[in-house]
């Protein structure tokens, strides 16, 4: 069976799963060179972060410990860490901080012993919000790095 990830840290969050040990795929298929993406499985592992912060706050390190526990486990995934921002600042500077915001929970997986070739990251600015808002309860869900599987193809 494939690790949970309240295996090793009770306060992560676990990973869904099939009752067969495999993760669930959405239903449009998403491939990159050799890899299936998959959105669905690290869903609720988004990671939020303060206004024009890149700075992991303490209460999301549980988020990325269980997505490190998952990987532990299976060491031909690879991950893909999208950075993201809200509406405020311009293109440029949303580019940068969104990017720093990957590169933040990068360095946190590595930090627990995920080969640094295993995740790369890029950086959406605020061309893809979570919700769509103009207030800070939209601004705070916007403000995250999201986390894409990426499944090798059989």
């Amino acid at each position: 069976a494939l690790p949970r990830a309240t295996d090793t840290n009770p306060n992560a969050n676990p990973i869904p799963m099939n009752p067969d040990g495999t993760t669930p795929l959405g239903k449009d298929r998403e491939e990159e060179g050799n890899y299936i993406l998959d959105r669905e499985t690290f869903k609720e592992q988004a990671v939020h972060f303060d206004f024009d912060s890149s700075t992991v706050r303490p209460a999301d390190k549980g988020k990325i410990d269980g997505v490190a526990t998952f990987l532990k486990g299976q060491p031909t995934y690879h991950l893909k860490i999208e950075g993201h921002c809200d509406e405020r600042g311009t293109d440029g500077y949303n580019m940068a901080l969104g990017e720093r915001r990957a590169l933040a929970i990068r360095e946190y997986l590595i930090s627990v012993g995920i080969a640094g070739d295993r995740v790369n990251t890029i950086s959406f600015g605020e061309d893809k919000p979570a919700v769509l808002g103009h207030d800070e309860a939209a601004w705070a869900k916007n403000r995250r790095g999201e986390f894409v599987l990426m499944k090798p193809k059989a």
